[in-house]
């Protein structure tokens, strides 16, 4: 359930126009960096399994690389109880800060590891390690930065500047695409399989250099500011928000397991069923998957815009429907699209376009509406918490279990049950959730819901 919102006839201190902008920019740097190495992930799943794993096929490849994703969203709960309460305790930014350097870093090492073929098994163990570090730090970065967007947005913008996170996200994954695709196109297979495949984690060094340079140089949000000022910072934000605000975190955790299905399935699992399914091959996955990103990144600001307007809630709504109503129609396109020719380009783009019309609906609204379910005390950890809970279980796994139900039965419509599955779970907390449209996260003060939309924002953090 969402927090409720108490409200005095008051103001709130609005940040200056250049501190939000600082503010969104460090915020979604780090999410796209965090995306930039799943996207790089999930674009060469193939060379990365035999590169570590010492896969014996293509398809073996890309499963050890799912694996792995997978093993990495386990982490992320340990991360979030660690880094989220600290992010409460000591600050958004200082935590922030950490976060993107862990993940950065991680990624950047990888990139200089020996290989099976150099050191058998320790390869596999080392990447391991890595992956589960920045799983670890990944676990303090979403909820994090959504709560440093939402915290220092105005009300009644904060869906505009909220939708920018997940335009962090999206650059992100087109960027580890994009890295990978061109890698591939001017080194070749060959050598992409050799040593062209360090070339995209290598250059998460510098992105990660200009996330923690963008980070270090906006303060910490108003909001936490004056909780410190008046010394109502929580001493255990841990057992606070375990013990006040469990009932919002489980609502949280049925509201994003739609997005996380949705977005591993059309951003990690559709290039591989592709391949597999449709007879695509080189680069003609990789090139579809990224134009579906660069249609959704023309869009999903207007619609986070949009939500200022006429409420997240219907978004949040048209979402779950058409994931409901969508899938098989979808799946059932783009499978229809194969003939003996080659592939119906429109039916594909149509196809794809039903699902990614879906999600960003979705993507476009979770960074204003979330964090307004939880109060200024515990909001960074409690977000992190039930966010990455959700992660964990149904995120990284999508893929891997999506693709062993294909291989395993043969039935190519797998991915369009699961997906309606994670709608109709999602649909339950959806239509409970209040709308929270304009309301101030300054009066958040419990985790009972407000019923109707204050007329003025309240002055007091809580």
């Amino acid at each position: 359930m969402a927090a409720e919102n108490t409200q005095t006839p008051h103001a709130d201190t609005v940040p200056e126009p250049k501190a939000v902008r600082k503010a969104v920019a460090g915020s979604a740097m780090g999410n796209c960096i965090e995306w930039y190495d799943f996207g790089v992930f999930g674009f060469m799943p193939a060379i990365l399994g035999q590169t570590f794993f010492n896969a014996g096929s293509t398809s073996e490849g890309a499963l050890a690389t799912f694996a792995l994703l997978a093993v990495t969203f386990v982490i992320r709960p340990f991360g979030s109880f660690v880094l989220g309460p600290l992010g409460d305790k000591l600050g958004r930014q200082k935590v922030l800060a950490l976060t993107v350097l862990l993940m950065s870093g991680s990624t950047f090492v990888i990139g200089l590891l020996p290989t099976w073929d150099q050191i058998g098994i320790w390869a596999a163990i080392l990447v391991i390690l890595l992956r589960g570090l920045q799983g670890f730090s990944a676990g303090g970065e979403y909820g994090g930065a959504a709560t440093f967007i939402a915290e220092y947005a105005p009300p009644k913008r904060r869906g505009f500047f909220g939708s920018w996170l997940e335009f962090g996200t999206l650059v992100g994954f087109f960027l580890g695409a994009t890295t990978v695709t061109l890698c591939t196109i001017v080194l070749g297979d060959a050598a992409m399989q050799q040593w062209g495949w360090r070339i995209p984690f290598l250059i998460a060094g510098p992105l990660g250099l200009v996330g923690l340079w963008l980070r270090t140089k906006v303060e910490d949000t108003p909001l936490f500011k004056d909780l410190e000022g008046q010394h109502k910072v929580a001493k255990s934000p841990l057992k606070e928000l375990l013990t006040t605000n469990w009932k919002s975190i489980l609502h949280l955790i049925g509201l994003v397991i739609l997005l996380n299905v949705g977005d591993w399935i059309l951003l990690g699992y559709i290039e591989t069923y592709l391949k597999d399914q449709l007879g695509l091959e080189g680069n003609t996955p990789l090139l579809i998957i990224m134009g579906v990103i660069l249609a959704m990144l023309i869009v999903i600001v207007p619609i986070g815009a949009l939500s200022d307007r006429i409420g997240r809630k219907p978004l949040l709504v048209a979402c779950c429907a058409g994931f409901l109503a969508l899938p098989i129609p979808a799946f059932s396109l783009m499978e229809g699209s194969k003939t003996e020719d080659g592939v119906n380009s429109l039916m594909l783009i149509g196809g794809l376009a039903m699902l990614g019309g879906c999600l960003v609906l979705f993507l476009a609204v979770v960074a204003s509406t979330l964090p307004a379910m939880f109060p200024t005390r515990v909001r960074y950890g409690a977000f992190s918490i039930g966010y990455n809970v959700s992660t964990a279980a149904f995120a990284g796994t999508a893929p891997y279990i999506v693709g062993s139900l294909v291989d395993a039965t043969g039935n190519t419509m797998w991915p369009a049950f699961y997906l309606m599955g994670a709608a109709a779970i999602a649909t339950v907390p959806v239509l409970l959730l209040p709308e929270t449209n304009g309301l101030s996260l300054r009066g958040v003060v419990s985790s009972r819901q407000p019923t109707t939309k204050p007329s003025v924002p309240a002055p007091v953090a809580s």
